[in-house]
């Protein structure tokens, strides 16, 4: 039990620093979410829209550039919680394999990753509640900030999935960058004000955008669409695990890599 929790602290601390040295991803955290917002406010038009929650029972009118922003937002945190979660994940494999021929477990290994990924997804949620509550008359800060926590969340855990599955970074980037896109963007009040394709509520962003837009342009919010969530970070990372439980490294193809490297 004690080697087990002394490995998933170490390996905790060792993920946080990686975040911390990726300064792309820092940039993009600080810069791109405002900026992301803030087009949103200036692409949009103060005309009232119509909108439709399956959380709430009546339509919700607001304007659009409200409904926009907080979209953007939700859109902007996936792209940047996907992104510092594929990255750390994808450049520590090499890493996390030596840690396993060396003994290391398993599961405190994954937990760790987990565990930043929700930290992440927190300290992004916070950020960009008070850059909403600076630029809305957001009704309910609480779940607002649950809710965008929720989204990178959400897409964390899929890009830590992602990280352990593919070959390239492109191919990660492209996969998070699409995924988002359509997610976001069939779950946009703006475009879509009714909301009524066919399958959206098994999007991954269904929950949390229910509970951000109920949140922030209602007097109610729609806490028990807020869990789904948890269901999609659950099963991501169930997957994630399932991958590394899957994937032995042996010492010899190790070896081979290192010889042809070093050679």
């Amino acid at each position: 039990m004690r080697l087990s929790w002394t490995a998933f602290t170490e390996l905790l601390r060792c993920t946080l620093r990686g975040h911390l040295r990726n300064r792309l991803a820092l940039v993009l955290a600080v810069a791109f979410i405002p900026i992301w917002i803030f087009v949103a406010l200036l692409c949009t038009s103060d005309q009232v829209v119509r909108i439709r929650l399956d959380a709430i029972s009546t339509p919700v009118f607001a304007p659009a550039s409200q409904a926009g922003q907080v979209a953007s937002a939700l859109g902007a945190i996936t792209m940047v919680a996907g992104f510092i979660a594929f990255t750390e994940t994808f450049q520590s494999r090499e890493v996390d394999r030596r840690l396993l021929l060396a003994g290391y477990p398993r599961l405190p290994m994954l937990l760790a990753k987990l565990a930043a990924v929700a930290l992440t997804a927190a300290l992004l949620g916070l950020y960009t509640t008070i850059l909403l509550w600076i630029s809305l008359p957001v009704r309910h800060a609480v779940p607002l900030a649950l809710a965008l926590a929720g989204a990178g969340l959400v897409y964390g855990g899929i890009g830590l999935l992602l990280g352990s599955l593919v070959r390239g970074e492109l191919e990660g980037f492209f996969l998070i960058i699409m995924l988002s896109l359509v997610d976001t963007g069939l779950q946009n009040p703006v475009f879509n004000t009714l909301m009524d394709v066919a399958g959206v509520s098994a999007l991954p962003l269904y929950g949390v955008n229910q509970l951000a837009l109920s949140s922030a342009l209602t007097s109610q919010s729609a806490w028990s669409h807020g869990l789904l969530s948890l269901t999609w970070s659950a099963a991501t990372g169930a997957l994630a695990l399932l991958v590394l439980h899957t994937h032995r490294p042996s010492r010899a193809s190790w070896s081979r890599r290192t010889r042809v490297r070093t050679g």
